[in-house]
Parts: C-alpha cells; structure tokens; sequence
C-alpha cells in the first residue's frame, strides 16, 4: 500500500475485469508530521487536527473553561484565546449543546457528570498537561485576550497565583455581588495575609502546585478554598485589574436564589474550615 503506482495497477486489474472505474477526488495520505499539519488545515474542526494541533503545538498555558448551557457565548470566547493558549471547555450538563459547539470550533471538551463549579475546574485541572493553568467563566463576562497579562507573572516566576481584580462594567455585577466579594476579600486577608480585593473567576497558577494544594470542594467553594489554601502554604499572590463585561445570558449561581444560597453556604464552609485549622 505504501508503492506510488498501487492505485494505478489497481485500476488496471479491476478495467481488466471489465469493471466501470470512476475517478474521486485525490485525498492527503498521513506519513509524517508534515502530512499530518497539512490534513488538519484542510480539516481544522475535527478531532484528528485537534489532536495534530495538540502534539505539535504545546501550549504554554491550558485554560479551563468551566460550562452549562453557555453554547451562545462559546463562539465568541474561543475565537479571543491567544496564541499559545490551549482552551478545555468542562461541559457540566450542558442540556443546549455547548460541548458540541466547543468541539466543533476546536476546543479539547471534558464531560464532568458530578455537578458543581469545582468539580468542573478539577476536572479540567486534571485533564491539563500544560505547565500554568488558568481558570475564567465561559459566558463573555471576560475576554480571552486579558489571558497573557495574568498569566504573565506566573510564567515569569514572579508570583504563584495571580487573580485577575473584575472591573466592572455597568450592570455587570450586581451590588450584592460586589459587597460580598468584598466581605471575602477582608475575610482572606484577616485569615491569611493575601492582599486581594476580588475572588476573580479569571486566575492562573503552575499545574503541579495547583494540584499539591489539594482543593477538596466540588462546589462554589472552589474558588475561596484554592486562595486560602495558597496563601496558607505561603505562596505570592498578586492582583491585576480585568475588565469585567455584561455576561450572555443568566447565571446559574448568583443569577438564581438557589444558586446564590448555595454559594453562600459553601463560602461560608470554607472560612469556618479554615478558621478551625
């Protein structure tokens, strides 16, 4: 199979048979990584050139995009992920669709059955192999090409975790929001130093570190638990301003009472934990 002329003797034994040969169309045969590159630019959405794009192109930073039914925002949040800047879309039942919508558009898609925001981050924590992992939501409250400016200090060696400060716009965060990310900032501060004003939910860290903090909530209270557990193990937290945007349709936390009661509860389960030692 591997001979130039296999396709033309073929051809000559099948005429001789007295069998109608039709011509189709000339496909790329994959023998090495140049071949390989070429069929995925020929087919960029399939998983074969996702995977070309993934052994050939390492990406420096793997970002977790934690989802449920966010498939109107996905287009927009992945045609801004940088250069370098490998995308891994946590689909937590979506019911609309939005794994398809990623995997069609290229993004690497974990399913995470066990509902909750943290277990969706773990999720796509333990799917990562890059050496820094971010974290932002997935429903175009923040823009991709804030990315490399937060992850900047990391790379660098200059700071362990950086969370990006939300600078909203109007409307964008509601009041109670805003006052209750204030409360967990003082709280964070009194409990273990971190100089922070905002739990932003865009944020980057080295992977292996990441994973040695051990972060056990599967719910809301991830993202408190990861800076209380860093600033406990003593790392360098940084802050950095991100403009924070109008968000494509609604919360399903804080945009419920539910979600929002739920929240609340994990929160304030993790300040007592942490309180206790």
């Amino acid at each position: 199979m591997s001979r130039g002329d296999t396709g033309l003797l073929q051809r000559k034994r099948l005429e001789a048979l007295g069998l109608a040969v039709a011509d189709l169309p000339v496909l790329r045969d994959v023998n090495d990584i140049g071949d390989a590159r070429a069929v995925a630019a020929l087919a960029p959405e399939t998983r074969t050139a996702r995977r070309v794009r993934e052994l050939s192109e390492p990406a420096a930073v793997d970002v977790v995009l934690p989802v449920l039914d966010e498939r109107e925002a996905i287009p927009w949040v992945l045609s801004r992920m940088p250069a370098g800047y490998r995308p891994i879309v946590v689909d937590n039942g979506s019911a609309d669709g939005s794994g398809e919508v990623a995997a069609r558009l290229g993004a690497r898609v974990v399913t995470e059955a066990r509902r909750g925001f943290g277990a969706a981050c773990h999720a796509g924590l333990a799917a990562a192999t890059a050496p820094v992992v971010a974290f932002m939501d997935c429903d175009a409250t923040l823009d991709p090409a804030d990315l490399p400016r937060v992850c900047a200090p990391v790379l660098a060696g200059e700071a362990d975790l950086v969370l990006g400060a939300r600078d909203a716009e109007a409307g964008a965060q509601p009041l109670r929001n805003r006052l209750a990310n204030r409360y967990l900032a003082r709280q964070v501060r009194r409990r273990c130093g971190a100089d922070v004003t905002d739990l932003g939910p865009m944020r980057a860290a080295r992977r292996e570190a990441l994973l040695g903090l051990g972060i056990a909530d599967r719910r809301s209270g991830w993202p408190l638990e990861m800076v209380l557990r860093a600033g406990r193990e003593g790392w360098r937290i940084a802050e950095l301003p991100v403009p924070y945007r109008l968000r494509t349709g609604k919360s399903k936390v804080t945009g419920t009472i539910g979600g929002t009661l739920r929240a609340v509860k994990d929160m304030r389960a993790q300040l007592a934990r942490f309180e206790r030692g």
